[in-house]
């Protein structure tokens, strides 16, 4: 059940990455779906909205993007050619409208990747190896799944937002929580106020 997932992530993930044709976010939206429709064959993840998980979940999704500013401005002393490799990841959505990324990012992939990677994936982990272990296998495929892209960058974005969602479930176990997180970084940090 675990290699299945992570093996159809990985499928996924190529083909959303690793191949030029196609619109990206048709891509994305289409193998979030697919993999969190596999999670849910599985297991129906307890997604209770309170105001607690709305209220965490928008702190934290506030928390991530100041997390993102700051390292926007450090990657170049770090990685060379940071800031063009970022430039990279927003041209992958070039010719697509703000308000469709927006509505994709907030009601499909950022909802769907949470159920996926930690309700469903982290979850089963943590059933099998414990919490810190679970923690570190799921952040590093997460991460992992992005060097389709052939961008650092992204991979090392991946890393560091994995790790913050990963934290979060460990922390709280509340995938509700980890949607609303999600759904507004993501949406935000590509749609509306991008970091570049």
């Amino acid at each position: 059940m675990i290699a299945g997932a992570v093996a159809l992530a990985c499928l996924g993930w190529f083909f959303t990455f690793g191949l030029a044709w196609g619109n990206f976010w048709v891509k994305i939206g289409l193998t979030v779906a697919i993999v969190s429709g596999y999670s849910l064959l599985w297991q129906k993840p307890r997604v209770r909205f309170t105001a607690s998980s709305v209220g965490l979940g928008l702190v934290s999704a506030v928390v991530l993007y100041g997390v993102f500013f700051a390292g926007h401005a450090i990657a170049p002393l770090v990685l060379p050619g940071a800031h063009a490799q970022v430039g990279g990841i927003y041209g992958l959505g070039e010719g697509s409208s703000r308000v469709w990324i927006f509505l994709l990012l907030f009601f499909v992939t950022g909802p769907g990747e949470e159920i996926f990677w930690r309700g469903f994936l982290q979850h089963r982990m943590e059933q099998r190896w414990g919490a810190g272990r679970a923690y570190a296998a799921a952040t590093l495929v997460y991460g992992g799944v992005h060097v389709f892209s052939g961008n650092p960058m992204l991979v090392l974005a991946a890393l560091v937002a994995g790790a913050f969602w990963g934290a979060l479930y460990v922390w709280k176990h509340d995938v509700a929580l980890l949607v609303v997180s999600h759904a507004f970084w993501s949406a935000f940090i590509f749609a509306v106020v991008p970091i570049r």
